[in-house]
């Protein structure tokens, strides 16, 4: 490969790169209006050294919203107006929407892209937001009438449409797929939630916290089934679902099907412009395509192998490709432990670090079935490495801090399970009576 075959360590790309980084763009176009490119147009718009134009195409006809509000909408907890995401305090000078409105090329050579429209778009730099769709499996009937995913407003908007005492039908166990069926419960739907592993959000929760999980929502009235493989869709004469069957034979009754099992990177426009992609759109440290005029964020990239779901890692993306197109030398983008807290059917969940146990590490455990709360630390050689918080998740903040730290917990085993103050305290207490002896 010749030199002039790659750019940034990506073969084929662009051999006629931005001339330098000093400066931002003067037109920056953003594809994509979701909670990712929205975040990167705020986090622009306050810095005085952005863009001189910004023009954001985004596929939907909404202005931004947060797709995390979904759930609580379904449930008919919230309005629709409160899923807005409106830019506050910053001037929207040099910044053009171009909504319900989709890119279907993008010509690197001339930079420019072109729309449904046929209306041709010049850029200096372009940041691909595309997000991701809901991973649909390969099994017959699964594009009949009444089955979807739950993924943005049309899809919200459809399910809110289900008639009291319909039958629905919702595959995946996890965060989504729970948020769905209990929002469907609450409007008056029979629910059967169908999870392909042993237990519920099992990439979260240990068996214990799953269990109990799984007691709580059935006796609201939620059917669960696990190690539940789905084998087809099954239509009526008008093209709609019927029935879904599983693999080992069960035929269940279904007048809506919900897909929340997993979600897959929006590739097509980086493929087709012959961008390098694996999983997701592949990017570098400083969320660059192979194209050094193209950046991706979000969901729709992938960054050493991972690609992403949740907010956190893709709010430190936006910092880094900010600063990048205001032409600021920033830190590179690097994978940084997350934790997870949720909060499924009014049940607290925090958790981070391996769920299973490897070899070499032990567990302290706290348990209060009658109150609800539940505690697995995962320690090795004396640091904490994983928790699983049930019910009660004040402490976690606490102790993915002694987690991300590294803290030799060994003084304070006996009150670690109590909550991570007392052992931050006794960490402290510690280290005093040391420089103290010491002096």
């Amino acid at each position: 490969m010749s030199q002039n075959d790659s750019y940034n360590g990506f073969p084929n790309a662009s051999r006629n790169p931005p001339s330098d980084n000093r400066g931002a763009p003067a037109h920056l176009v953003i594809v994509g209006n979701g909670m990712a490119g929205h975040r990167l147009l705020s986090a622009l718009l306050k810095r005085p050294d952005r863009p001189d134009r910004i023009t954001v195409i985004g596929e939907e006809a909404s202005p931004a919203y947060n797709r995390i509000l979904l759930s609580p909408w379904l449930a008919g907890e919230i309005e629709r107006n409160a899923l807005d995401l409106p830019l506050e305090h910053v001037a929207t000078a040099g910044v053009t929407w171009r909504l319900g409105e989709r890119v279907v090329t993008i010509d690197r050579r001339r930079r420019r892209i072109h729309t449904d429209r046929g209306e041709p778009v010049a850029y200096d730099r372009l940041v691909l937001a595309t997000g991701s769709r809901p991973a649909l499996p390969d099994v017959p009937g699964i594009r009949l009438g009444n089955v979807g995913g739950f993924r943005d407003l049309v899809d919200t908007a459809w399910l809110t449409s289900r008639p009291v005492g319909s039958r629905a039908v919702v595959i995946g166990g996890g965060l989504l797929g729970l948020e769905a069926a209990e929002g469907l419960r609450k409007r008056g739907l029979a629910v059967t939630v169908l999870q392909r592993s042993e237990r519920l959000m099992n990439r979260q929760l240990d068996e214990t916290a799953a269990s109990w999980l799984r007691t709580e929502l059935e006796s609201r009235g939620l059917t669960v089934e696990t190690h539940a493989r789905l084998a087809a869709c099954e239509g009526d004469t008008d093209g709609n679902v019927a029935a879904v069957r599983l693999e080992d034979g069960r035929r269940l009754p279904a007048d809506c099907v919900v897909v929340a099992a997993g979600i897959t990177p929006r590739t097509a426009l980086a493929r087709q412009s012959g961008l390098s992609t694996a999983c997701g759109i592949v990017v570098d440290a400083t969320l660059t395509t192979s194209d050094p005029a193209i950046h991706a964020l979000g969901e729709c990239c992938e960054f050493e192998g991972r690609t992403y779901g949740l907010v956190d890692p893709i709010w430190q993306q936006v910092d880094v490709l900010a600063a990048r197109l205001c032409g600021q030398r920033s830190a590179p983008y690097r994978e940084i432990p997350c934790a997870t807290r949720l909060k499924i059917a009014d049940i607290s969940i925090f958790a981070f670090g391996p769920v299973e146990i490897p070899p070499g590490h032990e567990t302290l455990t706290y348990a209060d079935a009658e109150n609800g709360d539940y505690r697995r630390l995962l320690l090795h050689d004396d640091r904490l490495v994983g928790a699983v918080l049930y019910g009660d998740t004040a402490a976690g903040p606490g102790y993915f801090h002694h987690a991300r730290e590294a803290h030799d917990l060994s003084a304070c085993r006996d009150v670690l399970l109590f909550g991570a103050d007392d052992a931050t305290r006794l960490l402290a207490d510690n280290a005093t009576r040391k420089l103290e002896e010491a002096a």
